[in-house]
Order: C-alpha cells, then structure tokens, then sequence
C-alpha cells in the first residue's frame, strides 16, 4: 500500500483541540485528528476529558460507575466466506472445514453448553454469503432446503430461541433493508463492523479488503443506515491500525456518529485495535499501538458523547484494563466462559473473576448486560419484536434494562402475543367532529431521530422556504411544443431540460400546459369523468416505523390508537356493500402486533362475508414488511393473499420513488427498489395496481420527474398500472412541517403543474389521471378535471390518513357530491370498478 499517513499534528494543535474538548465545545475533523496523536501529559489529559463524558453518561443512564459485559456463546456458523480479507483467519476454505456450516444440532449443542453455564447471548458470526463463491456452501444449503444463509440463520436463531432461550445476536456481514426486516424478529440485536471509511483500503491492490465486495466502505454505511430504518439495535465499530491514516479514522467515527444521531440504534460502539495473525497476508504488519487505542477510543468517547457505550475488546489489549477504561469505554463486550473467540483464536477471553477484579481496581463495578443494550430493553417496542419480548424480559431487569445475574435462559415458544383489539375505533366519524387529541405523538422529540441530521439531508433546492424556480424560456417554448407532438417523449434524458422547464410553468404557461394535458385526456380516454363506490377501511393506526410525514401512525398506549377485529372490519365491508360499494380499501400502520396470518384473514373476513366486493388492499410497505416477518419472499407472500381472495394493491408507500429524498421522508419506509419490487411482483401475478406520488414536502421537479421515470418502466415491462394519482402533501400536522424542516405542500401552481406533467408524462403508458378530492377540496378538484384528470377516485365513506394529517375537505362524499364535481368541469360522469370497467348499477 502507499503510505498515506497524514502530517504530523504540532504540540500547539493538540493543546488547542484539548481546550476545546475540555470545554464542551464541538471539534471538528482536524482537531479530532490531532488528538488521536496526544501522547504522554496531553495523552492523559484527553483521556481524563473522555473518562469525564463517559462518567456523566453512566449517571444520566443511571447505573453510575457500572462497566457492563455480556456472557456469551460464539456460534461460527460458517467460517466460509467470499470476501478475501487480508488480515482474518476466521474465514478459510472448503477442504479445511468437516462441513460448509455447523448442523442445527450442533448450534443447539453450543447454546445449550452455554446456557448451562449461565451465559444469554448466543453470538452468531459467520462469512458474507459464502454460497455465491464456494459451491460446497450452495450444495450443503440446497440439501437442507435453504434458499441462502440468511435462510439457514434464521432458522437457527428460532431454534435457539425455542429450544434454550439464549438471545441471538447476529453477525452476518453485509445486509440489505429487506434482509434486516427477515432477521430482526428473531434477533434482539444484530452487528456489523463498519471497520473503515478509507475506500483506498478497499479499492487499491494490495490494500487489507481489496477483493472483497462487503468491505466497500459506502456499502457498510448503507448498512448502517439501512439497520436504523429498520429500528433494529445495532453493533457497529472501527478497526484501527489496518493501514488507515488519523484522518480516515476520524472520519469514520464521524459516520458513525451521523448515523446514531439520525436513527438512534447504534447501541455500541466497538474501537478495536488490529493484531497481526500468522498465516495472513498481513502478518508481518505491526500491531496497533495500544496507547494509539486509548488515544482513539477517548476521541469516539468525545465525538460521540456520553450517550455512547462504547467497548474494546478485554482479549486484545494485552492486560492494559485501566488504560482503556481511562480512555472513557463503559463495556467490554462479549466475554465466553465456554468457547474461543474464533475471530482471535490465539487470544483467550479473560476470566470473568478477573474481569470483575480488573474492572473494580479502576473504581468501577461490573454488571452482566444482555445483547440489547439496557436503553431499548426498557423501551420494548418498537425496537423488540413482540415475538422476542418473552425471551428478553424472562432476562432482564425491568428497573435497569441489565440482565439479571442468576437468571438461567430457558426455551420459550418464539411466537405472536394475542393481539388486543379496541381503542377509538370510531376515529373514522369523530375525526371530522371532535379532531385527533393532539397535533403531535408523545414521542416527538425521539421517534424520527435527530431533526438537526435531518434537515442536513434535505436538498438545498427542496428545503422549505426556497421556491421552486422556472426553466429558461427557450426550453419552457420547446417543451410545449414536444408536449403537443410527443408528449411520452418528455420523460426521456435528451428532453429534461424541457420537462424541468414545464414543472416551473406559470402564467398563460402553465394555462398552455393544461390545455395540452386535457388535449391528452380526450384523446385517451374521452370526457368521461369516472368514480368508484368504495370504502375505506384502516384496520389500525398502530405503527412504529417513525415516517417523518405520517400523522395518523399512533403508539398503542396513545389516545388516539385502535386496532379493528376481523369481524369488525367485515361488518364494515358489508356496510360498504349494502350502501352501493364495490370495492373496499385497506391500509393500516406496520402494526407489530399484526399476526403473520392477519392480512390474509382480513381478506378472507371480506370475501366471506361479501363474496363479491372487490378487495384493494396492502401497500406495498404492508407486503414486504408481512413478508418478511413471515419470512417467506414477497411472491410467495403475494401467493398467499391471492390465494386469500385479494384482487389488487394499492400503489400507495411510494411517495417519491428516489432514495435521497425518501430517507429524510420517512426514515424507515422500504427502499425505492423495494418498491418496484413488490409492485412489479404483484403486475406478474396478475395482481394490478395503482401508483402514486406525493409531492410538496422535501422534493424537487427533478425528484419527480425521476419518480415518472421509475413509474414508466414498471408500466413498461408488467403493464400492471391501472391509474396514477397525484398526492399533495397534507402539511398541517406532518411531523417533518412541525420540525420546521418540510414546506407547507405544493403551492396551487405546482398542483396543477404537477397534475398536467402526469397525464403528458404518462401518456400511452397509464390512461388514467387521478385528483384526490380529500387532499384538493371539491374547486381544486374541478380545475384539475380541465388540466388531464379523467378520474375523482372513490366514495371513500371514511378516510382518516388525510384528516389526521389535518386535511380540512371531509372524509366522504356521496355519489351526488362526485357528479357534481364532474358537472362543474362541464363533463358527462361514469360509475366504474377499481380496474375502471363499467360499475354494477
């Protein structure tokens, strides 16, 4: 590798970036970097600052002076791997191992071992999906009827539940947010080392992960980032003295740090220090300097506050256990009394009585912790699942979230809790006369992470108070003229400065760009202005995910939270059936407490009570999160519901399909990808739908022509689309507009901008334009019809997401009401079904 070491920092550097920590005040990536140099009285100095944060942190956590551990199992359920790291020794080949993976019998043996001896982690390391390197690992799986090692780990991690009640935690290297939605209802807790941001190490040969795609630093940020969407505790760490300078370690525990801000599930901090193996392409590298650790982990104690638990491993720091508790660790992660480190074979676990003694001769007393950390022990839900709440409570203490000593784990069945039904079910009727109980969920504050980090994210073209400009003349005249010719043509990248421009129309513009858009309607699909009779059912409102633009999700101990039985939801079915509807609508929140069967026997509910109505049902959010919690992938999962009796989904949990916006947007909501997946799934199956955007809040035209984009190719390659409908941004009590963070929605321009882009966007592709009269008003409704709206939706008979979200346009309207609406745009109306067939009479 070529010696990229970074300048020696000067005394003077160091002592300024020491009077700066000392008084609280932020460093930035400089001074961090100098201090990692401090040695001798500025060392100690630095160290004395870090012990002080750490200390603080312990009493606001209250457990003052406690160093915690973890009695553990090491699981290696596989040691095959098809990274090539340069320094491991964990990791090796077929014919040095009697199996591609440990049997289930044999993970049962270790944990069992463990249990006996009072350990409650079951630590899972194994090798990055080593079945797409080594055909020995695709054999042994396809044997046993798995479809990957992920499969494989978490039957494992069930059965180690079940069977002796260890809590798993999970080291599978690199996961996708699909991936981590599979494993965390049957893992308290998962990790993955970031290790290094330096892609120098990665990318150039000779560097310790050349050759191994899951060490790409921006893969592991995505990982990191993926873990805090999701809500699961997370483990994550740097490894230092692998060949990064000052400067590439620094700027990795500030990734670190950005992540924890944003999502607040880094639970743990690992500062682990390189030691040379033999038998590695590393070996003749020097250890990591230990007073070069101290140095390190006192900086990540600075940067990342006295919140932070942060740990270094006891077996690899040569006996120093007051120099690295000086340095400001509260942890000292997961110590084995019954199997090696198989990561570091040649250096043992100390004894926990020496541990304990070691720890207490530094002033401070050991405790036994459980995998999850204490803080989301005592905050449950949504960071457990509720399959693994019995488990974990069976463990710990409820007063301090540590687990109790004397405590042996003992198998438990790993299943659902029966669901509680109940709450203010009638939250349908009174939100349009008494309102929600209050503009804000309780948990404000936390839920949606640090709003700073946030805000940060948003792009400065889209951040509120910044209006959305126009184009340049001669590109707003060229793209009228292709939208009169070859309106599709638009979407294509030769022609975006033309779609730009078009976004920004006004004046007698934008009066143009509507014509032309109706133009476009008559032509596709006549005068007609058509409707359905349907109802709206949200079966519960209870959901955890924290999107930072949703108003109706509720916790369940909140005022306004309910949850529907099957047998309410099908009389309201039934209801919907006898006043005219053919169709049904359901969505609900990411309910934990919803049973793997329960979407399917909502949809059986209906369909045996009304054999006839026609069932819309599940986002895609709903779909794969089921799916997942299942684990079963979304076509199979689909299988199932249409098996059940659902006839389409709703293309809603889009909002815009373009991952930089979406994450500030809704924090955990499935990627854009994940999206496309479902939706194009379900197309294949014969399982049509809708699709929509929502727009107003933290985007930009060039978002939502990237949206129209994605839209397009689905539509495509499936041909499954049956309308688009254009979603403003309901902004009154969106959590994102109350941060100050979102705009107040869409200005009146951009409605009608945005309105006549997708029927010209869209044109050959998806016929049918819709305006949502909930989120428009009955005149904003009208004037849409005569800009390329063909459709007004449905009935709805009650809708709540809009009005909890502070809509003031009522939550139905009767078939009369729709007519009206179609008269005063001077069009003839049609009744239709949810495929847009001509409606029963």
């Amino acid at each position: 590798m070529v010696d990229r070491s970074d300048p020696e920092p000067t005394e003077a550097s160091i002592r300024r970036a020491l009077g700066r920590a000392a008084t609280g005040r932020a460093l930035d990536a400089g001074e961090a970097g100098a201090l990692i140099a401090a040695r001798g009285p500025m060392l100690d100095e630095l160290l004395r600052i870090a012990s002080d944060i750490r200390d603080a942190g312990l009493r606001d956590a209250g457990r003052p002076g406690v160093v915690t551990y973890s009695k553990k199992v090491f699981i290696p359920l596989t040691r095959l791997c098809r990274d090539r790291c340069h320094y491991c020794t964990f990791a090796t080949v077929p014919h040095r191992l009697p199996a591609a993976y440990l049997e289930r019998d044999e993970v049962l043996a270790i944990a069992r071992e463990g249990a006996a001896q009072g350990c409650k982690e079951a630590l899972f390391t194994l090798g990055d999906r080593p079945e797409e390197r080594w055909p020995a690992a695709r054999r042994w799986l396809d044997e046993r009827g798995y479809d990957s090692t992920l499969d494989y780990l978490r039957a494992c991690a069930v059965a180690v539940l079940e069977e002796t009640g260890l809590l798993p935690h999970l080291n599978p290297g690199v996961l996708t947010w699909s991936e981590l939605q599979r494993l965390k209802p049957v893992a308290p807790s998962m990790g993955m080392m970031l290790e290094t941001t330096a892609t120098r190490l990665w990318s150039e040969p000779g560097g310790p992960h050349y050759g191994s795609p899951d060490k790409e630093p921006a893969v592991r940020l995505r990982v990191l980032d993926d873990a805090g969407r999701v809500g699961a505790p997370f483990t994550t760490g740097i490894l230092i003295g692998i060949g990064e300078n000052r400067a590439e370690r620094v700027d990795a525990i500030f990734a670190i740090r950005r992540a924890m801000r944003e999502y607040g599930h880094l639970q743990e901090v690992i500062v682990q220090n390189f030691r040379a193996k033999p038998d590695t392409a590393m070996r003749g590298m020097p250890d990591a300097e230990l007073h070069d650790l101290a140095a390190t982990v006192a900086v990540a104690r600075v940067l990342l506050g006295p919140k932070a638990r942060i740990q270094a491993p006891p077996n690899l720091i040569a006996g120093e256990y007051d120099l690295l508790l000086r340095a400001g660790i509260d942890d000292w992660g997961g110590v084995s009394p019954v199997t090696p480190d198989h990561v570091n074979p040649e250096r043992p676990w100390p004894h926990l009585d020496e541990l304990a003694a070691r720890t207490a001769s530094a002033g401070f007393t050991l405790r036994e912790r459980l995998t999850v950390y204490p803080e989301y022990v005592r905050a449950g839900e949504p960071w457990l699942d509720p399959r693994l709440l019995p488990h974990v409570t069976a463990l710990a203490d409820p007063a301090t979230g540590l687990a109790v000593e004397a405590a042996r784990p003992v198998g438990r069945p790993w299943q659902e809790p029966e669901e509680v039904y109940g709450g203010r079910t009638d939250l349908h009727v009174t939100i349009d006369v008494t309102g929600r109980t209050d503009d804000r969920r309780g948990d404000f504050d936390s839920v949606y992470g640090d709003w700073a980090e946030v805000a940060g994210k948003v792009a400065p073209e889209a951040r509120a108070g910044v209006p959305l400009g126009a184009g340049a003349d001669a590109d707003l005249r060229a793209g009228l003229r292709l939208a009169a010719d070859d309106p599709a043509a638009l979407l294509t990248p030769a022609h975006e400065a033309k779609a730009l421009a078009l976004f920004g129309a006004d004046g007698p513009a934008l009066d143009e760009l509507c014509r032309l858009a109706d133009d476009a309607r008559r032509d596709a699909v006549g005068d007609d202005v058509t409707y359905v009779v349907n109802r709206n059912i949200n079966f519960t409102n209870v959901c955890y995910v924290g999107c930072r633009f949703c108003a109706f999700a509720q916790r369940e101990s909140d005022a306004d939270a309910f949850r529907l039985s099957l047998s309410q939801v099908a009389d309201r079915a039934e209801e919907a059936w006898t006043a005219g509807a053919t169709e049904v609508c359901l969505q609900g929140g990411i309910d934990p407490k919803m049973p793997v069967t329960g979407y399917a026997d909502i949809v059986r509910a209906i369909k045996a009570r009304v054999p006839d109505m026609h069932v819309h049902a599940f986002s895609p959010m709903e779909i794969v999160t089921a799916a997942a919690k299942a684990g079963v992938p979304v076509r199979e999962w689909l299988l199932r519901l249409r098996e059940a009796g659902l006839d389409t989904i709703p293309g809603t949990a889009a909002e815009i399909l373009d991952d930089d916006v979406r994450w500030v947007l809704t924090k955990g909501k499935l990627p854009a990808a994940a999206w496309v997946d479902v939706v194009s799934t379900a197309h294949e199956l014969g399982i049509r739908s809708s699709s929509t955007m929502m727009y107003g809040h933290v985007d930009h035209p060039g978002q939502w022509l990237a949206h129209f984009r994605v839209l397009a190719g689905v539509q495509d390659r499936t041909g499954g689309f049956t309308e688009f409908v254009a979603l403003p941004f309901v902004h009154t009590n969106a959590p994102i507009y109350l941060a100050g963070i979102a705009r107040p929605g869409p200005t009146w321009r951009e409605n009608r901008a945005v309105h006549a882009m997708a029927r010209l966007l869209l044109h050959g592709r998806i016929d049918n334009i819709q305006c949502s009269w909930v989120k428009l008003g009955d005149a904003g409704t009208v004037e849409m019809l005569r800009g390329g709206c063909n459709d007004l939706g449905g009935t709805l008979m009650e809708e709540t997401i809009s009005r909890m979200a502070g809509s003031g346009n009522g939550s139905a309207r009767t078939e009369e009401q729709l007519r009206a609406i179609a008269t005063a745009a001077g069009r003839p109306f049609r009744k239709r079904t949810t495929a847009y067939g001509h409606a029963r009479a």
